[in-house]
């Protein structure tokens, strides 16, 4: 391997991305950069379903390097990837645009606001409900 093909190209505390491919700097496991855009048969991009599977893998540093190493080798997004993130991670895909789709589970599961005419019934004792009945 010659030196430029060992350049790291982005890296975080997890990946690093090189002219070959993304390499996991714990593990050493690695997808070649013609590998990246694999995609299933019904659209889904490969790599955010196979990498959700492993326990090593921490989703947002694996997203992190993933989409950058598609923008440095020139592979177009679509909305396939938006929903294999979130099938992978239980992510919530989003309508916006593909680089504001990432929606941590946390902002996902926030409670709604409660409007404020909304009114709360209060509990009557069974006592009361038996004699409205009677």
């Amino acid at each position: 391997m010659s030196d430029v093909a060992d350049a790291e190209l982005f890296g975080n505390d997890d990946w690093s991305v090189s002219a070959d491919g993304l390499e996991h700097r714990g593990t050493g496991y690695f997808i070649s950069r013609g590998a990246l855009s694999a995609r299933r048969a019904e659209g889904l991009w490969d790599w955010p379903l196979q990498m959700a599977e492993k326990s090593w893998c921490r989703p947002s540093l694996f997203r992190d390097a993933f989409l950058n190493a598609l923008q440095l080798f020139g592979i177009a997004r679509d909305a396939g990837l938006t929903r294999s993130f979130a099938l992978g991670y239980g992510i919530r895909a989003v309508e916006a645009p593909v680089a504001e789709t990432f929606v941590t589970l946390a902002d996902v599961l926030k409670p709604r606001a409660v409007p404020e005419t909304v009114r709360v019934a209060v509990p009557r004792p069974v006592r009361a409900l038996a004699a409205a009945g009677a």
